[in-house]
């Protein structure tokens, strides 16, 4: 059986980015217009296939009016 690299908490940081977007009122497609990336990107960061570094966060916090500090409470 091959471990994952997800951890449970990586898994709970994508939930609330995902959160923040929908409190947002933002689709994956505005979001990636934004951020000039295809939709696909969103969507796989959302599921966790796709990393984010913290530059990328800093930009999605902005976007979705969060503070940081919000996606790890």
């Amino acid at each position: 059986m091959k471990k994952s690299i997800h951890t449970k908490e990586y898994a709970y940081f994508v939930e609330k980015l995902r959160k923040a977007r929908l409190e947002a009122g933002l689709t994956q497609v505005q979001v990636a217009k934004k951020l000039k990336r295809p939709q696909s990107y969103i969507s796989n960061v959302e599921s966790g296939q796709q990393r984010v570094d913290v530059v990328e966060l800093q930009k999605f916090a902005k976007m979705y009016g969060k503070d940081v500090n919000y996606f790890f409470k």
